[in-house]
């Protein structure tokens, strides 16, 4: 996860404006607000953390750290005034030790056991300033100096003040105040002049001379670029150079080499990318790269180290190693001139060894740790991180492989353990693991020695201890203001134990100041209390009843210790610190931060049905839809087509025109006046669990040679059952209006028949239409919150068919309620489905009486 940190220049010369009329300050705040929009299109940046630091007295110079959000960020961005001294150097020593606040504690650093690059937290720090002499207390700084004194505990085990994961890059700002006759310069950006420079390429990095706004965009592009995740690693030559190269790929020794001129590529200081895992998100590797010490129990303490590792590399060309399972770290070197040199010679089937001096304990420039090699496609240079002295190790791994099948000798175990005693002893510990990932016998005894002593040991357990504490001071103090001066000691006139308040001017005095009466100053004393001055009412000044209890008007006493109590006892459900009438007023500057508001909501429950589309959030735009998710039900196909189409007169009224267009307009002034409402819907689906029959009987219509059983079907629950009557708006043998009662509570039913019209005659197709529209609006109804239930009673009571369609609309809105745990409406639905069952074996019981 990038760590990005901006370092504002906020001295009193940025101030100065350009020709533009807007000033340095506004200019670095409008800076910082674009690169986080370039930023912002890797989705990579996601992880970012941001953090703010500006020129003010440590710790309040920290504005946004390790625990602020985006938006407050933001905020103390906007906030920024320029006033002060240009110390860039103590704020960038209280820059480098925010972005190491942690690291002792999570142990990321790894002293005394070698350097893992892939323990990293990748960071940059782009600094904004204007480039002008730096100014302290103690006057004008021709150089950069950074405090040596840190408050941070373990700071003294690094000789600098940054890590090799931290890279620093400056944009001086170099805008005239007026406009420039002369042509703007195109091309790259050249590094700028001050003292800052230095200190950017030392870390990794560079600077950037602003001169107009055309090259800040340039530099800001440029920028996002280099938030890579990698470290940053010295390579030296060591050794002769390497024997020319001749126009056939081969060995000119005809040709001399300039061993002894200084060259650029011998000694380069430049970052190696250490690339995530595609899978986890975060970097995996094995093998450390040595201390340039040998650990040993007699040392009192650990040596300091420097920031980025020396590595050196000798140019003798040696065959690349590698065997079957041994697992070895491969990094891309960042494009230099040691790169450039390499694919230059175009031989990608050699390498050259890489050492760190002192790592060995019977050699002085160490065992080869890994080596440099170009690759097969002459595109990069890689750096390949093997066991420590690989050349012995490899050998015999291959021989315990191949010639003692995992059985080895008392030869080969002396020649291992030979092996072991030129070895750190923080390499045991990988090399353990990956003897076993390799599927070999356990060789490496199980009491490893980390090779520090108990005193190291114990001295780096007290400066976690330390470190966390000291981070939880700097933490509490980031955003805080510097104490102000307050208070002024007056010296007591009084004379006597008497009160003040007792003092006949001090009452006047006072009501004068409330307001209750003119304010004369010219009648005070003023060689009573001198330099003492009486602070005026300030009514344009805003009340904060939350910090000052002066501030509440008499009248709302009350009310505001309500408030106040039901804070404190956190017996509310809003925010502390706000109440119900207070809980929507928010800033317009924060209104539309809605991904803060996505943070703080709990992890969504999973869909009960996986197969419906997946639901998008539409904030700021009501219209966005996932055409993807789109699906489109058989039910829908089914009765798409032309909707509210009139039968034309003349048209001949067959069952493949019913079929192909469905009527749901009816003339009725009733009817018409639910539609324009919203209370039917022109289109809606049938089940797609529906038979057959029942399709027909309350689908696109009924084939004709179903009509005359149809008729008889109506007949006979004519006579037996409550059914709807063609031409008829109530039901037979029942009322219109009914209440269900589940638990006690009773929900009234009113009928919904009203919905067809009593002088017209229901046709099937009609009566599909109809039951369309009631079964769309059931399922809004169903999804609303809350226990108004009447409104889906009133739409069953509408379903137009026979009782076995009723009936499957009722199940159909259980199974609807299931989807969304409406448990009360299930057991109000599932009353209704008995009454509707007793009905029909009520009337089937009748009907085989009827013909016996």
């Amino acid at each position: 996860m990038p760590i990005l940190l901006f370092l504002i220049d906020t001295s009193a010369s940025m101030n100065q404006r350009t020709d533009l009329g807007t000033s340095y300050l506004d200019i670095a705040k409008g800076a910082v607000e674009l690169f986080l929009k370039l930023r912002a299109r890797d989705p990579a940046s996601r992880g970012d953390r941001y953090m703010l630091v500006t020129y003010d007295e440590p710790p309040y110079c920290i504005k946004a750290g390790w625990k602020e959000n985006h938006a407050t960020f933001m905020s103390e961005l906007k906030n920024l005034q320029a006033s002060g001294l240009t110390t860039l150097g103590q704020a960038l020593r209280s820059s480098f030790d925010l972005l190491n606040l942690n690291r002792l504690i999570s142990g990321i650093d790894n002293y005394g056991q070698g350097r893992n690059p892939f323990f990293l937290e990748p960071s940059i720090l782009i600094t904004i300033t204007d480039g002008n002499k730096l100014t302290s207390t103690s006057g004008v700084q021709e150089e950069l100096h950074l405090p040596l004194n840190s408050p941070l505990p373990g700071s003294e085990l690094t000789k600098e003040p940054f890590r090799w994961d931290q890279r620093l890059f400056a944009l001086v700002l170099r805008l005239p105040g007026s406009a420039s006759t002369e042509p703007e310069q195109i091309g790259s950006v050249p590094t700028d002049e001050s003292a800052i420079t230095q200190m950017c390429e030392v870390t990794g990095g560079r600077s950037y001379c602003v001169r107009t706004q055309r090259m800040l965009n340039q530099c800001l592009e440029s920028l996002v670029q280099k938030v890579q995740s990698g470290v940053v690693i010295n390579f030296e030559k060591t050794g002769p150079d390497p024997l020319p190269i001749g126009e056939d790929g081969l060995m000119d020794s005809s040709r001399p080499s300039n061993s002894f001129a200084a060259q650029p590529w011998h000694s380069c200081h430049k970052l190696i990318y250490v690339r995530p895992n595609s899978k986890t998100g975060v970097p995996v590797g094995h093998w450390p790269i040595p201390e340039s010490f040998w650990p040993d129990q007699n040392l009192p303490s650990l040596p300091p180290r420097t920031s980025h590792p020396i590595v050196r590399f000798s140019c003798i060309d040696c065959e690349p190693m590698v065997i079957d399972k041994l697992p070895f770290d491969k990094y891309e070197l960042e494009p230099s001139p040691l790169t450039q040199y390499i694919l230059e010679r175009k031989s990608p089937h050699t390498c050259w060894q890489v050492f760190v001096t002192s790592s060995g304990k019977y050699n002085e420039l160490g065992y080869p740790f890994g080596y440099l090699k170009a690759s097969t496609t002459l595109t990069c240079v890689n750096l390949f991180v093997m066991p420590y002295n690989y050349p012995v190790l490899l050998p015999l791994l291959d021989d315990l492989f191949k010639v003692h099948k995992l059985k080895p000798n008392l030869k080969w175990r002396q020649a291992f353990d030979s092996y072991l005693k030129t070895l750190p002893p923080y390499y045991l510990l990988p090399l353990k693991k990956a003897l076993r990932m390799m599927g070999a016998p356990n060789l490496i005894s199980d009491n490893l020695d980390c090779g520090l002593s108990y005193s190291v040991i114990s001295y780096l357990k007290k400066l976690s201890q330390q470190t966390k504490l000291e981070s939880e001071r700097i933490l509490a103090s980031v955003g805080k203001k510097p104490p102000q001066e307050i208070g002024i000691k007056v010296k007591n006139h009084s004379g006597g134990s008497v009160s003040v308040t007792h003092n006949k001017n001090f009452r006047k005095l006072l009501k004068e100041i409330i307001g209750d009466t003119a304010l004369r100053l010219t009648e005070l004393n003023t060689k009573e209390f001198a330099g003492f001055q009486v602070g005026l009412l300030n009514k344009d000044l805003k009340p904060q009843t939350y910090r000052n209890a002066y501030d509440i008007p008499r009248r709302d006493l009350l009310d505001q210790l309500t408030r106040m109590r039901s804070n404190l006892l956190k017996t509310h459900k809003f925010i502390v610190g706000q109440d119900e009438d207070s809980l929507h007023s928010v800033p317009v500057a924060q209104m539309g931060n809605y991904q803060e508001y996505l943070k703080s909501l709990a992890s969504p429950l999973r869909e009960i049905d996986p197969d419906q589309p997946k639901r998008l959030h539409t904030f700021g735009n009501p219209f966005k839809q996932d055409k993807k998710g789109m699906m489109i039900d058989e039910a829908d196909e089914f009765v798409a087509g032309p909707q509210n189409k009139v039968k034309r007169p003349g048209e001949v009224n067959s069952a493949l025109s019913s079929k192909r267009r469905r009527s749901v307009t009816v003339t009725h002034d009733a009817h018409e006046e639910k539609m324009e409402n919203g209370q039917i819907s022109p289109d809606g689906f049938l089940s797609k669990s529906a038979s057959p029959e029942l399709m027909n009987m309350a689908g696109d219509g009924i084939p004709p040679d179903q009509v005359d059983s149809l008729s008889d079907d109506f007949t006979s629950l004519r006579e037996d059952g409550p059914i709807h009557k063609p031409g008829s708006n109530a039901l037979i043998g029942e009322t219109k209006n009914c209440s269900v009662s589940v638990d006690d509570q009773k929900v009234a039913v009113t009928s919904a028949l009203e919905i067809v019209p009593s002088t017209l005659q229901i046709t099937p197709a009609m009566a599909q239409g109809i039951n369309a529209d009631i079964k769309h609006q059931l399922m809004k109804e169903v999804r609303k919150f809350g226990r108004k239930y009447e409104r889906i009673f009133t739409l069953l009571e509408g379903v137009q068919g026979p009782l076995a369609v009723k009936k499957q609309f009722v199940e159909f809105t259980i199974k609807e309620a299931a989807r969304f745990k409406r448990r009360v409406l299930i057991q109000y639905l599932e009353k209704v489905l008995e009454k509707i069952e007793s009905y029909h074996l009520l009337n089937n019981v009748n009907h085989i009486n009827s013909r016996s």
